[in-house]
């Protein structure tokens, strides 16, 4: 049959999913208002003590804590609404907003960045009297609150690209207060009035580095491309060595959030009737070994395995390949069909 030809319904049976979901702990939720809190309060000190010594480290450094927090604030609504339950309307509940907090957290640690280095720039050209002494102090007690808001969050939850990003924040901060102390020593001895700036922009460039990986990763998932800890190869080399299997097609894989990946491929087999436990089983392997808590399976026979003609759905009477212990399952399946572009309507 060539390509011009509408493609026929296939010997299918009904999708399995791994209904096993990540669960949100607790404990990430209060990591979150700790955080949140401390970051809040430490702002107050900076902006303070920053006027008072006229430390452009400082104060650019509340300006980023000020930026942590819109970021926490973030990614702690983005883990509740994922919990919200799915509805007819949003039948994957609310969880791709965890990606989007992602991508936003990231998008607006490199605007405060750059303006952090934009004014560290100025200060180079007009440099600035700064009180060592105080700049120490307040930035060591940064260190301090930005480190133990990101170890809080980062236990336990290392692979959430959501809470990834809103520990990159708390660590950059901790990088920047950790430049200040610097600066601070250096400036009680030597007075160098410039040096205040330049720890800024080194530790800015290094903010960005570190940034750019999670800007681009949170993208990719946004554009539902394969999560990074996946090996879609993998996943095809291991569809095709189950028995039976003959051929993988159609095969995507995309986040559902920052947790929670799932699938859809089509097999094909060529056995006559398919073995009720084996679908089951496909799904608890895909969770197991690759972290695919959502596939979609759907069984074809070679024989009508047939490339489809986008916008084209011609369905077609069951054959005496469907008939046996499974042809009922078979026949009532899922309604959907896919084309090597994605899924179509069944019309």
């Amino acid at each position: 049959m060539d390509r011009g030809q509408p493609c026929r319904l296939s010997i299918e049976k009904p999708v399995a999913h791994d209904h096993a979901h990540p669960p949100t702990e607790d404990g990430v939720r209060t990591a979150f208002l700790v955080a949140m809190g401390l970051n809040a309060t430490f702002i107050v000190f900076e902006v303070v003590f920053g006027f008072r010594s006229g430390s452009l480290a400082l104060l650019s450094d509340a300006g980023h804590n000020l930026g942590d927090v819109f970021g926490l604030l973030l990614a702690w609504g983005a883990v509740l609404l994922a919990q919200r339950a799915p509805s007819t309307r949003r039948t994957y509940g609310l969880r791709r907003s965890t990606i989007l907090a992602a991508l936003a957290n990231a998008v607006v640690l490199l605007v405060a960045v750059g303006a952090v280095a934009l004014e560290a720039v100025q200060r180079l050209r007009y440099p600035a009297q700064v009180a060592g002494p105080t700049v120490i102090a307040v930035a060591s007690l940064g260190i301090l609150v930005n480190g133990l808001s990101a170890w809080l969050l980062a236990r336990g939850r290392r692979e959430d690209l959501n809470v990834r990003a809103a520990v990159q924040h708390l660590v950059a901060d901790t990088a920047v207060s950790f430049g200040v102390v610097l600066a601070g020593v250096v400036l009680v001895f030597t007075r160098w009035l410039w040096l205040d700036p330049l720890v800024s922009l080194v530790v800015s460039a290094l903010i960005v580095l570190s940034t750019w990986k999670i800007l681009r990763e949170s993208l990719d998932l946004a554009m539902d491309a394969v999560p990074e800890h996946i090996d879609p190869v993998a996943v095809r080399a291991y569809l095709l060595a189950v028995p039976g299997v003959v051929d993988v097609h159609d095969l995507h894989i995309w986040a559902m959030s920052t947790t929670e990946t799932a699938l859809t491929a089509h097999l094909v087999t060529d056995r006559v009737t398919i073995d009720d436990s084996l679908t089951p089983e496909i799904a608890h392997e895909l969770s197991d070994h690759f972290g695919i808590v959502h596939p979609t399976i759907q069984w074809e026979s070679p024989a009508r395995t047939q490339p489809c003609q986008q916008g084209r759905v011609t369905p077609q009477a069951p054959t005496a390949a469907s008939t046996g212990p499974t042809a009922g399952a078979a026949a009532l399946g899922s309604s959907r069909v896919s084309d090597e572009h994605g899924e179509l309507p069944h019309e």
